[in-house]
């Protein structure tokens, strides 16, 4: 800590900006906001710095308790798929060899046959979509996006890239950052997604519209329906920063109890899959014992 104060100090008294002074100490997003306190209030900046920083830790838990539970029920479920075909439907395809298996039993002996010959699927299978969903959700940025943006991962990361992006430009705007100069800042270091959105949008904030206008107007619904809503109505405002800082804190809390809600429908949807996975094995298990007494009997 003494090493970098040093270095601080060094960089301020030749004539470096605070924000300069941190290049390699901080991120560039967290470096851009203290960039307006060179010119006005260090304080100021100091103060929005940590409560957006703040803010952003307060998404991070609930997101990762809203995707870990149900990637867990996942690969139970495949765990469940591989052991169903390796060690419960063998040892009754052996006990009647000869059997033509039929409806739900046909489908555990597929099954079997699948695990058996494929195995490796069901391990690079998770591997690939868990790593096309995650690089998906900062990289897939055009309008088909859209049609996705309320489903699981991509509504969880709209949230919180929402969210984190409309707290740092409440941040900048009270700072006394004019909306596009702020707009056009926060692009550098973001995601693929945000810079596409912003960029749509700063065309029409070129063209007179103003930020809730310009927003809407791109069709992205980005950072929220309902927030895009309330900008249109306060960026005619003469108190439109005060307003733009109450609308990021109020959406924060808000979306904190969004994504427990997404989560607690994630949890859901993957206990009913593995309750379905279970009860198709017992049903399935039922069936080929029913088969078997049956072939047993004409022998």
């Amino acid at each position: 800590m003494a090493i970098a104060v040093s270095y601080w100090l060094k960089s301020l008294q030749n004539g470096e900006p605070f924000s300069e002074a941190l290049r390699g100490w901080a991120p560039p997003s967290e470096r851009l906001m203290l960039s307006v306190g060179d010119v006005s209030h260090l304080d100021q900046a100091l103060e929005n710095l940590i409560r957006v920083t703040e803010g952003v830790k307060r998404m991070i838990g609930p997101i990762i308790e809203a995707t870990s539970y149900p990637a867990f029920l996942f690969c139970l479920v495949l765990l469940i798929l591989w052991a169903i075909g390796v060690y419960m439907v063998p040892p009754m395809i052996d006990a009647a060899p000869n059997v033509r298996w039929t409806g739900v039993a046909k489908t555990l002996v597929d099954l079997s046959e699948f695990v058996q010959d494929k195995w490796w699927v069901l391990i690079v299978f998770p591997i690939v979509l868990f790593t096309v969903l995650i690089l998906s959700m900062p990289r897939w940025k055009n309008r088909y996006r859209v049609y996705v943006e309320n489903v699981p991962p991509w509504s969880l990361y709209r949230v919180f890239t929402g969210v984190s992006w409309l707290l740092a430009l409440a941040a900048l705007v009270k700072a006394g950052t004019p909306v596009s100069k702020a707009l056009r800042n926060l692009t550098n270091d973001a995601s693929p997604y945000v810079v596409e959105r912003v960029n749509k949008a700063l065309v029409y904030i070129t063209n007179g519209d103003n930020l809730g206008e310009a927003l809407y107007k791109t069709k992205y619904n980005f950072p929220d329906k309902e927030i895009i809503g309330d900008l249109r109505i306060y960026s005619e405002l003469d108190n439109f920063a005060l307003a733009l800082d109450q609308i990021s804190n109020e959406w924060l809390n808000e979306s904190e109890q969004a994504i427990a809600t997404k989560a607690a429908v994630l949890n859901t949807v993957a206990i009913l899959m593995v309750s379905g996975i279970v009860a198709w094995s017992v049903w399935g298990t039922f069936d080929m014992q029913d088969q078997l007494v049956k072939a047993m009997g004409m022998t």
